[in-house]
């Protein structure tokens, strides 16, 4: 039963276009970052397509490396804010798309659960030595503008650096 709650979740959800996946990420003045750090190190993702498969098969979006992560231990889902059509943020669920569960489950901030709808650093555990932090960054400029301070320049008059030696 646990799995076709997840399965509907997943389906009555998500978005699978991924048609719009780019101009979507342009719009949007948010990023979306998941550092891993498995037994291979550590490694960034830029979340930008509308669901990721995370585990340790290499058919995997986000491939784990550790014997203690399942094949097809997560799916992450991007869901569109409510209130916002140009915002969204990504779900965590705990094994594949087709909702069967991985054999360890998910552990986010210290709390097993079978889904989660990601916030700014977010922990995620996979298993031993496996795990990701998610950020959500906003970006403070939009593209074609510029800061200003970027621009501030003071400008010196050559005969007050003289009067500065003297003292």
């Amino acid at each position: 039963m646990a799995g076709n709650d997840i399965k509907q979740i997943l389906i009555n959800q998500s978005s699978t276009d991924f048609s719009n996946d780019l101009s979507m990420a342009a719009e949007s003045s948010e990023s979306h970052l998941l550092i891993i750090q498995d037994d291979q190190g550590r490694k960034e993702f830029s979340l930008e397509h509308a669901v990721y498969s995370i585990g340790r098969d290499r058919e995997c979006n986000i491939r784990l490396i550790s014997q203690f992560v399942s094949r097809r231990h997560a799916t992450l889902v991007r869901l569109q804010h409510e209130h916002n059509s140009q915002s969204y943020y990504y779900r965590i669920v705990d094994g594949d798309a087709k909702g069967k569960p991985s054999s360890n489950g998910l552990m986010i901030n210290g709390r097993k659960m079978p889904h989660h709808n990601l916030k700014n650093e977010d922990e995620i555990v996979f298993g031993p030595s496996v795990r990701a932090i998610y950020y959500l960054l906003k970006n403070s400029q939009r593209s074609g503008q510029t800061d200003a301070s970027e621009y501030d320049i003071t400008l010196i008059n050559p005969g007050m650096t003289e009067d500065m030696e003297d003292i």
